[in-house]
């Protein structure tokens, strides 16, 4: 899958890890040690928020690209 949803990622001191959001599917957030880590893990989580709302029948937003408040 090709995803172009917007990811935020940043360091977060409490986690004491990288966490990347994904606002426009609500919930969908990974975190990681590294920065490539929080991205990759962040395209599983996708993939999997897509998958759960398809099989609970839920719609799945179109992406919008960049929002205007990140």
């Amino acid at each position: 899958m090709n995803f172009k949803y917007e990811i935020i990622i940043y360091w977060s001191n409490e986690d004491n890890a990288f966490i990347a959001e994904v606002p426009e599917l609500p919930g969908c957030m990974a975190d990681g040690a590294s920065y490539k880590e929080a991205l990759g893990n962040a395209e599983v989580i996708i993939r999997e928020w897509i998958e759960t709302a398809q099989e609970t029948g839920k719609p799945v937003p179109q992406p919008k690209g960049k929002l205007m408040y990140a």
